[in-house]
């Protein structure tokens, strides 16, 4: 084989361009000191020419022989200090009283040259084959990058036309590489150890003979793992041409490499600690380095969508962003933002940013986490905007009522880094917090119509204010309030991607999806109540749904299921460590789960114990159940306690259903409905990693591998919006609005003169002056029929949703749709509520006649390789709510016929599919939308034959039925097209 193929010449080539492009320069392994772990000679070299002055005080203070007195301190001080090696770069230590640099980093500005002269000092150097090791002389290792003559990273390079990959380099810094020698300990030696090949990287930061672990350093590849294909080269070039480059590494030294300290629990109780030298990850510096150059250019005002899946060390990135922007300056030698807000929901986010930060810069006071412990969280938050603090972390909770305490702010420009971007962030929470931030003062003589404008304004973008939004799984709204439009589309996208995808095939999360088994439920009802009610049709279909899910039939079924199969398949995994989730609906169903669970435990005679998690107070049978109660522990103690060895199962509604990270939870058992971002972060619980964990495991008793793939595969890579937002749909239905004979432009103008009044407080008497500008529009209401009245409440809805969007999006600066806007939120409160809106409630009046379940499906459910597309609230058409109602007898009848009496399940699944298939036809929904149901049918029953010819093969004979019988094709078509239509209106509502 050619020379030119092997490993010495893919070290050859890369130690040229790091001396030829990179600022290196070549030092030989003979200068390396085996006992030391460093280069003395460079070391001195380095000291003597940029402090000069301090090391003739060395000179003077060490003795006959300074040299080697100064060389036998550092060596003391690389094992003695905390951080080793990163400790000696980024901060030095002191000698005889006298502190020496051992390294210089790029200044912030350039209004210092010495800072920037000592900086062009500093010494990179590239050493090939460097012989290390003071116990076998003749161990190499094939590359070493040092500064200033302390090494700083060891490469073992191999290549596959040799038939080696980087797994080989992994082997063998695991089995030959020993970690006790000076430059391979742990804080003591090279701070970064990489396996490298022509295709892939990776990374160590801790050798640990074969519990050695290595991270990728891939830039991922069609949103997966691995590297792109190159124009020149090899696929890892960026790791020698770009990270390695001189400004870039002395950067990453400086600012992302820090020492992370983890407690480690045992039964909730720290019995350890463990160090990590934290080195970035190539997605989390590509991000953060890109939104700084971004910033730098852009300025503030402009906003940003970070799409990271869980497993991307999102808290890290977070942490390195902030510190970077209470530094960072522009071109022009002006700093690019005066603080920075971090939003969160996570408290634990307060410590680690202090943490990360005081490792980096040594710095105590540049993080205020808002505490309240003294005083209201609010208070405290405005005082700390108003002195302009570096960092400043609160939650969603708090931001909003900041206003009560700081009517106004100096001009200043900040950084809003939102964690989990919230669609909360995308209403009203978002334009209070524009309106904090942005310095909009309120002066003494503005009138109301000066507020008002400012109001309106304060809804679009800011010039002084920049978002910088993080999230997993970003909604539609959430992309076009924080998206970037590329050059060549129309369609906003997330300014940095990285990927579920690539997270598992990185192996950071597991497939959740990898195996999931579901289930389906047959039941046949009788009513038993001698009256026979006229009731709302779809409200008695949801009383007769959660009559079914909650009898205690129907619970105890399951929870034998559950019960014997995590004893049978989930008890043994991660070590028997493994653990549980019950997912339900309610908190009704949530408390009969825990009650029938420690029954059947306790008849069993299983060694296994339950948790349930639910808010509030349930009552059942005359007991008044609490979540503390059934437990007999704080709710506080719920995490540590499920974390323990002494529970197994944890009973949830709502509840942990996001947020929640247990790396022991390996099953969940799901019996809810799950759609969209919800099925996402709740079956999520289940992807974290830990020692001993290979695989989840999902039983669903509720939804179809369909509904959960379709959930899914939008943020299986890059996120998209099907359909960016109309900014006309919102003066349509202004337009439609004001055709109802309900209010008047004046009482609507009067409304906003009193509302944005400087004088008007959030007082009882405020409430009942505004109050006497809807009471006419609330008595014209109540004069409509009833239908137009439920067009109205509709329309109204759907306008302050609409703009409550939009109005983040586009800049209408409309003072007429604001004061609408004002009005038509004080006035909808104040509607009479809907009698139909009473919920149902059966008990007595039904009872289970039959009742059967069985495993429908099971395996992995498999995601496509491409991008997944969300949508965003653009419709302007309403429900009417035209509901009819329907004997119950008849309708228990009706639910007989399509779960079990006439249709065989195989037919069931059928039809469900066919409507599934409905729903997802989009030009259906919109005319669902648009429609009234019988308007409706023209589109729907011609689509529906479609939709069973594409099906034919599934089910034959139901087929050959439906074309051949009229009879039932009208039954099966009036009783699809119901659902389907009003399925699509609750869509839209929500």
């Amino acid at each position: 084989m050619s020379k030119i193929y092997d490993e010495e010449s893919f070290g050859d080539a890369i130690e040229a361009h790091l001396c030829e492009h990179g600022g290196y320069t070549t030092l030989s392994s003979d200068d390396f000191d085996t006992e030391r772990g460093f280069f003395p000679d460079t070391v001195v070299s380095f000291v003597k020419e940029t402090q000069p002055g301090k090391w003739s005080e060395l000179e003077t203070r060490l003795g006959d022989d300074p040299r080697d007195e100064f060389l036998t301190q550092l060596d003391s001080a690389l094992d003695r200090l905390d951080q080793g090696t990163l400790e000696v770069l980024r901060h030095g230590f002191k000698i005889a009283g006298v502190r020496i640099q051992f390294a210089y980093f790029q200044p912030e500005t350039g209004y210092n040259p010495d800072l920037r002269e000592k900086y062009q000092g500093n010494r990179l150097t590239v050493t090939r084959e460097l012989y290390y090791s003071t116990s076998h002389p003749n161990r190499s290792l094939d590359l070493c990058l040092s500064i200033n003559g302390l090494p700083v990273a060891t490469v073992e390079l191999k290549n596959p036309w040799t038939d080696q990959t980087i797994e080989d380099a992994k082997t063998q810094y695991k089995k030959t590489r020993d970690p006790s020698q000076p430059v391979l300990k742990f804080k003591r030696g090279a701070i970064v150890h990489f396996a490298l090949d022509q295709n892939q990287v990776a990374y160590t930061t801790r050798l640990e003979g074969s519990d050695t672990h290595f991270l990728p350093f891939n830039r991922g590849h069609n949103r997966g793992a691995g590297n792109p294909p190159v124009d020149h080269g090899h696929r890892t070039n960026y790791l020698w041409e770009d990270i390695w480059s001189r400004d870039s590494w002395l950067d990453i030294i400086r600012r992302y490499v820090h020492l992370d300290t983890e407690e480690i629990r045992q039964d909730g109780i720290v019995v350890d600690t463990k160090e990590t030298m934290i080195f970035p990850r190539y997605h989390q510096l590509e991000c953060v380095r890109n939104l700084i150059e971004a910033s730098q250019n852009n300025g503030p005002g402009e906003d940003y969508l970070v799409q990271h899946s869980t497993g991307s060390g999102k808290s890290k990135s977070i942490g390195w962003l902030a510190h970077r922007f209470v530094s960072l300056h522009n071109a022009d030698e002006e700093p690019v933002y005066d603080s920075v807000v971090v939003v969160t929901d996570r408290t634990v986010l307060d410590d680690q940013l202090q943490d990360t930060i005081y490792d980096i810069d040594h710095e105590h006071g540049v993080v205020h986490g808002v505490e309240g412990e003294n005083r209201s969280k609010s208070a405290e938050l405005a005082e700390y905007l108003e002195k302009g603090k570096d960092i400043i972390i609160t939650t969603l909770q708090t931001f909003p009522y900041v206003i009560e305490h700081a009517a106004s702010l100096p001009e200043r420009d900040y950084a809003v880094i939102v964690d989990e971007a919230h669609s909360s962030q995308t209403g009203e929470m978002a334009k209070e917090m524009k309106e904090i931030l942005s310095g909009a003062e309120i002066e003494e003589n503005d009138d109301w119509e000066t507020l008002l404008a400012k109001s309106a304004e304060a809804r679009g973008k800011q010039d002084n204010l920049s978002f910088f939004a993080f999230t997993a799984t970003p909604k539609g709204k959430t992309l076009e309030t924080f998206g970037t439009v590329p050059e060549d589309s129309e369609n906003p996208e997330p300014f940095h991607v990285y990927s579920m995808r690539q997270a598992i095939e990185e192996g950071f999360i597991l497939d959740v999806l990898q195996n999931y088994t579901t289930y389906n439920t047959y039941y046949n009802l009788v009513q038993q109540a001698d009256e026979d009610p006229r009731l709302p049709e779809s409200e008695a279909k949801g009383a007769i749904s959660r009559f079914l899910k909650l009898h205690p039939h129907n619970i105890s079924q399951k929870v034998e299921i559950i019960v014997e199969h995590y004893r049978e398949h989930t008890q043994h995994k991660i070590g028997g460590r493994a653990k549980a989730m019950i997912v339900t609906d309610s908190r009704k169903a949530a408390v009969r789960y825990k009650r029938k669970i420690d029954e059947y435990l306790s008849e069993q005679d299983y060694d296994l114990k339950a948790l349930v998690a639910f808010s509030g107070t349930v009552e059942e049978e005359g007991v008044e159940y609490t979540e503390t109660g059934m437990n007999g522990i704080q709710q506080s103690e719920l995490p540590r306690k499920f974390s323990s060895s002494e529970y197994q199962v944890l009973v949830v509604a709502e509840k942990y259903q996001t947020g929640f990270d247990e790396p022991l939870l390996h099953t969940m058992y799901v019996d809810k409905k799950l759609s969209g971002v919800q099925a996402v972060q709740t079956l999520s619980r289940l992807n974290r990693t830990a020692p001993g964990k290979e695989d989840t495991f999902v039983l669903d008793f509720v939804n179809d591998r369909d509904q959960i793939q379709e959930a899914f595969q939008p943020f299986y890579e890059q996120t998209t919006v099907e359909e960016t937002t109309d900014p006309q749909h919102i003066y349509q239905l202004e337009s439609e609005l004001r055709a109802f004979p309900v209010f008047t432009d004046e009482e609507v103008d009067q409304f906003a003169k009193a509302f944005f009044s400087p004088q008007n407080t959030a007082t009882e008497q405020a409430h009942a002056k505004l109050s006497q500008h809807t009471q006419n529009a609330r008595d014209q209401f109540i004069t409509l029929p009833v239908e137009r009245q439920d067009e109205f409440r509709s329309k109204l809805k759907a306008f302050i949703r609409l703009y409550k969007f939009q109005s983040q999006i586009v800049s209408y600066s409309d003072t007429e749709l604001e004061k609408l806007y004002t009005f038509g939120r004080f006035l909808y409160k104040e509607l009479p509520r809907d009698p139909q809106d009473a919920s149902v409630e059966f008990e007595d009046e039904l009872a289970l006649r039959y009742y059967r379940i069985e495993k429908e499906s099971e395996g992995d459910i498999r995601l496509d390789q491409s991008a997944g597309e969300v949508s965003v609230p653009t419709e302007t058409g309403t429900r009417s709510q035209e509901e009819d109602e329907i004997e119950l007898s008849k309708l228990v009848e009706r639910i007989n016929e399509q779960l079990g009496t006439d249709f065989t399940g195989a037919d069931e699944l059928f039809l469900q599919q066919v409507k599934e298939d409905a729903l997802d036809d989009e030009n259906l929904q919109q005319s669902a939308r648009a429609n009234t149901k019988s308007n409706f049918s023209y589109a729907f029953d011609e689509k529906l034959t479609e939709m069973f010819i594409d099906r034919m093969e599934q089910n034959e004979d139901l087929f050959a039925k439906y074309i051949d019988d009229d009879e039932f094709q009208t039954l099966v078509t009036d009783l699809l097209r119901d659902e389907v239509y009003e399925a699509s209106q609750e869509t839209a509502e929500s």
